[in-house]
């Protein structure tokens, strides 16, 4: 079982679309990842506007950072 995770992005952003579509394997077997939108919270842009997309793990706020790809994402949700 995955552990659930968080994407920080934000609208417009293609590099954001990139993850999510990457991602999208991984939902597909069962991994939760909720999209986290910056520009709603001042202490979210300010930590990830020059970061995004950030993948991060609720359960350790482990966090992996743009770019990365499925042996990346498996690796870090070990």
């Amino acid at each position: 079982m995955y552990p659930e995770c968080q994407l920080f992005g934000t609208l417009g952003c293609h590099l954001c679309e990139d993850a999510e579509a990457m991602l999208m394997e991984f939902v597909e077997r069962g991994l939760l990842v909720e999209r986290v939108e910056i520009a709603d919270d001042e202490a979210w842009y300010a930590a990830y506007h020059l970061r995004i997309p950030v993948l991060r793990r609720v359960d350790t706020s482990a966090e992996l950072g743009w770019p990365f790809g499925a042996e990346e994402v498996v690796a870090f949700l070990r």
